[in-house]
């Protein structure tokens, strides 16, 4: 049997340098504690896919603008608003509104109007007295202003009558302005319309300075 090496005062083996951990004399200076490694380095790295490596090259200032139009101050998500319903958007991100396609209806190819719902000649020459009354009242004639005055009360006269005429009517209105010098003046007017139909309505209204003469007639249409 081989002799068994006998042991060190400090309880350690002596052996070869190369082979043990504990193979450091005693009068040797002590070695540095090995560094510990951290969770994060004792990890195997992760490879990047495609998609986080190009997001990746991209800088603020090179973003995209659609990502540059969609982003709030502060980090917070926009509301989404009316553009942002549409589903077609054009390269910049900017939404692409559609045309907005006419209603056309079909013909109904009533040639006479319902039951009741004629124009009525009476309502509408009150209509007309009340406007002309209103609007005119203490007016002082001008020669200078009398077109314009004479286009303003066709346009009122117009309106205040389809408030009171049935649906299916057109209305054509005349105004005749002028000075009053106690003349005699005579006005007339001739349509070609269904008199089953079809009606007109007139309304006379005079002060010190002036007077003035509207017509409004009423045209059945499909």
């Amino acid at each position: 049997m081989g002799a068994r090496p006998l042991p060190s005062p400090t309880g350690r083996r002596w052996g070869n340098g190369s082979t043990g951990g504990g193979s450091q004399p005693p009068d040797a200076p002590p070695r540095p504690p090995a560094p510990a490694k951290s969770t994060e380095e004792a990890k195997p790295p992760l490879l990047p896919s495609r998609r986080s490596s190009i997001l990746s090259t991209l800088t603020a200032p090179f973003a995209s603008r659609r990502s540059s139009l969609c982003a709030a101050p502060g980090g917070k998500r926009p509301a989404a608003g009316p553009w942002m319903l549409h589903s077609r958007v054009s390269f910049s991100g900017l939404p692409l509104f559609q045309p907005i396609q006419e209603i056309r209806y079909e013909n109904t190819y009533k040639v006479q109007p319902d039951e009741g719902c004629k124009f009525n000649a009476c309502r509408v020459q009150r209509v007309l007295e009340s406007a002309l009354a209103g609007s005119l009242g203490n007016t002082a004639y001008s020669a200078q202003s009398g077109a314009q005055l004479a286009h303003g009360l066709a346009d009122l006269l117009r309106s205040r009558a389809k408030e009171v005429v049935p649906p299916r009517y057109k209305l054509v209105c005349h105004v005749l302005l002028g000075q009053q010098g106690q003349q005699s003046l005579l006005v007339a007017s001739r349509a070609l319309w269904d008199p089953q139909s079809d009606s007109f309505a007139s309304a006379t209204f005079f002060n010190t300075s002036l007077f003035a003469v509207a017509t409004v007639h009423g045209l059945y249409f499909e």
